[in-house]
This record gives C-alpha cells, sequence and structure tokens, in this order.
C-alpha cells in the first residue's frame, strides 16, 4: 500500500484519500469502528478510538510518520535483525505496551531479565501466535496477560489461576495456545519481568540494613530492633518491622535503547529546534543549559539521559481513616519529546517505601541504592570521555 501521503500537506488531496485508504485498511483488519488504535502524534497508538475520533486526530495532529509498518492495524508485522540481533519496533513504544497499560504485574512471580538483553526478543513468537487458529483479537501473550491481570487484581492463588487456565484451555476451541499451569504461565511471562530488592529498614528511618548493616539485628543510631514486636510484645525474629523494595533501573535502561525506535526518541531533543522561543521542553530551560557547559563531555552526547526524581505518599487502603502512608519514588527520562516523557509506560517505579508514617526528611536514606546506581552509571561515563 502506498503511503507517501503520510509526508503529504494535511490539507492536500493526497492526505485526505490516504487517511481514508488507511482507515478502510484498519478497518477491513481489524472487523471494528470502535476499538482502533489512533496513530495520530500524540496518541502514538497507545490509544483507542472510533473511526470518527481517529480521521479527527489525524487531521489536527497529523500522522506518527514514524509508524511505517502498520502492525496495529493489520498489516503484518517483520522484525528487521541486524548482526547484533536489534528488534526493530514501529511506533516510538514497545510493541508489547498492552503490558504495562494492562497489567500492574507482580514482580514476585518473574525471573531477573537483566542478565541477557536480548531474551526479551523471543517473546515475539508468543507476541504474533493467535490465541486459537483464526483468532484476530488477541494473541498467547496479549490473552495470558489479561489474565494474569486478574490473578494480580484479585489475589488469586496459584492453585486457583491453574484451574482457571485449564477450564479457559478447554473452553477456547481445538488448538488453543493458552498454558495448562501456572509454571507454563510463569515461563512465557518471565521475560517480560524485571528483578527488585526488598530491603529492610530502621522504623524510624536511620538506615537500610544493606552494606555494613546487612547482618545487624538493631539500628546502630537509635538500638531499635530490626524485627517486628507482635501484639504480645515479643519480636517476631526474621520478620522485618520496615521494608522497603528496589526497583533497579539500569535493566529498564537497556530496555530503552534496545527498542530502535525509543533509542531515536531519546536523542530527540538534540534534533529539535526552538523556533519560538518558548520553553515547550526541558531542553530549553537554563538548568539544562548549565549543565551542558559545567559538564560538556556530558552534554555532547545526546544518548546521556537527563533524569528526574519524583516523590509523594498516598493511602494503599480504601478506608480513608486509615493514616498509612505508602510511599513511592518515580524517576522520569527528560529525553523524550514531551508526548512521550510523561507517558506511565515511561515514568519508572525506582523504589516504594512502606509505611505506616512519611519518611519526611529522611528520605534520602532509602533513594541510597538508586543513587548509588546513577552513580555508577556516571563513573562508567567519565572513564569513557
Amino acid at each position: 500500500m502506498d503511503k507517501s501521503w503520510m509526508q503529504s500537506d494535511r490539507r492536500s488531496k493526497a492526505y485526505k484519500f490516504g487517511v481514508e485508504a488507511f482507515l478502510n485498511f484498519a478497518v477491513e483488519n481489524l472487523l471494528t469502528t470502535t476499538h482502533i488504535r489512533c496513530p495520530c502524534v500524540k496518541c502514538v497508538n497507545l490509544k483507542l478510538f472510533g473511526v470518527g475520533i481517529i480521521r479527527d486526530h489525524v487531521y489536527f495532529n497529523g500522522i506518527d510518520q514514524s509508524y511505517k509498518n502498520w502492525t496495529f492495524h493489520g498489516e503484518p508485522w517483520e522484525a528487521t535483525t541486524n548482526g547484533s540481533r536489534n528488534v526493530e519496533e514501529d511506533d516510538g513504544h514497545s510493541r508489547y505496551s498492552f503490558v504495562s497499560e494492562e497489567i500492574d504485574m507482580d514482580d514476585n512471580d518473574f525471573g531477573d531479565f537483566g542478565s541477557d538483553p536480548y531474551e526479551f526478543a523471543n517473546v515475539i513468537g508468543d507476541g504474533d501466535q493467535p490465541v486459537y487458529p483464526g483468532c484476530r483479537k488477541y494473541t498467547k501473550l496479549s490473552a495470558l496477560v489479561k489474565l494474569y491481570n486478574l490473578k494480580a487484581k484479585h489475589g488469586m492463588s496459584d492453585v486457583c489461576f491453574t484451574e482457571l487456565l485449564i477450564l479457559q484451555g478447554d473452553l477456547l476451541p481445538e488448538g488453543n495456545t493458552i498454558p495448562t499451569s501456572m509454571y507454563e504461565a510463569k515461563k512465557t511471562l518471565c521475560p517480560l519481568g524485571l528483578s527488585y530488592e526488598k530491603m529492610h529498614a530502621c522504623p524510624n528511618d536511620c538506615i537500610l540494613y544493606r552494606k555494613e548493616y546487612e547482618d545487624s539485628t538493631n539500628c546502630p543510631t537509635c538500638g531499635i530492633s530490626r524485627w517486628k514486636e507482635g501484639k504480645d510484645s515479643i519480636l517476631k525474629e526474621g520478620v522485618p518491622a520496615k521494608v522497603v523494595w528496589y526497583f533497579p533501573p539500569i535493566p529498564r535502561f537497556k530496555r530503552m535503547f534496545q527498542s530502535h525506535e525509543t533509542a531515536k526518541s531519546l536523542t530527540w531533543h538534540a534534533a529539535r529546534k526552538s523556533i519560538d522561543g518558548q520553553m515547550s521542553h526541558p531542553a530549553d530551560s537554563p538548568s539544562w543549559k548549565l549543565l551542558d557547559d559545567k559538564w560538556p563531555e556530558f552534554g555532547n552526547e545526546p544518548r546521556n539521559l537527563r533524569l528526574a526524581l519524583s516523590s509523594d505518599g498516598f493511602n494503599p487502603h480504601s478506608s480513608l481513616s486509615s493514616r498509612y502512608s505508602c510511599w513511592p519514588v518515580i524517576l522520569v527520562t527528560y529525553n523524550l519529546p514531551p508526548w512521550l516523557c510523561m507517558k506511565r509506560k515511561f515514568m519508572m517505579l525506582t523504589l516504594l517505601i512502606s509505611g505506616p508514617k512519611q519518611p519526611g526528611n529522611d528520605i534520602d536514606v532509602y533513594l541510597e541504592p538508586l543513587i548509588d546506581d546513577l552513580k555508577s552509571l556516571w563513573v562508567v561515563l567519565l572513564n569513557n570521555v
């Protein structure tokens, strides 16, 4: 199909005819007019709309010109693999973005992906394989992700989930690819997961029990026990009084650069030019320019990541009378274009600090593992200059 219209002026007849041909192509292949991914530059195939809204978006916002292979609209997907096994992606975000949209996965059930940065390519076969012969709506991977979402949302046990998989396989036509056990499901979903570290912390926010304090049983600052105290005032040895979960960002940075289009978007800030003199991106700010002037060896490489930290407390319980406060620490990548950098899939959860009270000024104690990792990246950068 001719796609040259994507570069045409939006007021031209070529663009108009191209949009209509694209919409007809999508409807014929997806067999729906109400749930189609919008390929405009703002939605970038992350949102589902009807044909009329998509037509308006493509005219007003323009179509994403990097979306050259219409995989989300019925065109067969073709992986381009070179000597380094670089996996091509079509629209500036992972082909499996439905994972981050549909599910908040429980990392307890996932393995460590960071040991092999190319392992994620192995799920491509499951992503292309229909859940049963002739199915056009779900693949094996997307169906399994949705089922796992139900498990995590409703707290199903592994036994219950296994029985659900068996029943689902019996209900679907012959030749379906639904796994028959939790073990098989884990093997399929394992490459999608990222490792995390569970660390014990002092209830008074004095220290993390790591490095020189890893084997300590009492806080060296305030002297309080590391272990939780039961209702009978007896310490439950082995049960930590406070826990923090750390999600290392380095393996996720590797994933970002593994995607051809996402890696290209990470240098967007260097290729753009501000023509109106207004600050439309952090790259236009004085702080960005000050960083370039202070460390020119860092600023000269557009692939170097500019990161921002954000944190706020929330009550994980439905009861408004509870004062329990849990604090996530989010890492944002400012290299990306404005329409991508604040998308949920690019906002990395790096720390989850348990309650019951806010850490306040002592939050720096919990940031130690994150700062250590970021420092290691900085040292590697300086050594390579």
